[in-house]
């Protein structure tokens, strides 16, 4: 089993930033990729930004290019997402996830990000 703690969301104003990180514990042996999706509601989760665990490589989504970095901390069993140039379109719920190959998801508890006046 993997457990993934996020944290660090929260209320911020358009153009200000912030920086989500995820805590993976656990059996962390075998996973292959991490990323941030996000889930507003009324509307489907999408993918915000991945990262490679061998690699480091990373992708994201067009909306966020740009403005948002995913990174890892090897040491620390962390993943980062930093934002910034927040706008209120990001205003959702962002999920931390890791895969492993054989069809094997886990993701965290979500975090709220709010981007409002």
């Amino acid at each position: 089993q993997v457990q993934l703690v996020e944290s660090g969301g929260g209320l911020v104003q358009p153009g200000g930033s912030l920086r989500l990180s995820c805590a993976a514990s656990g059996n962390t042996f075998g996973v292959v990729v991490m990323g941030w999706y996000r889930q507003s509601p009324g509307k489907q989760r999408e993918l915000v930004a991945t990262i490679y665990t061998a690699t480091g490589n990373t992708n994201y989504a067009d909306s966020v290019k740009g403005r948002f970095t995913i990174s890892r901390d090897n040491a620390k069993n962390t993943v980062y997402l930093q934002m910034n140039s927040l706008k209120p379109e990001d205003t959702a719920v962002y999920y931390c996830k890791a895969a492993k190959r054989g069809m094997l998801d886990f993701w965290g508890q979500g975090t709220q990000v709010t981007v409002s006046s």
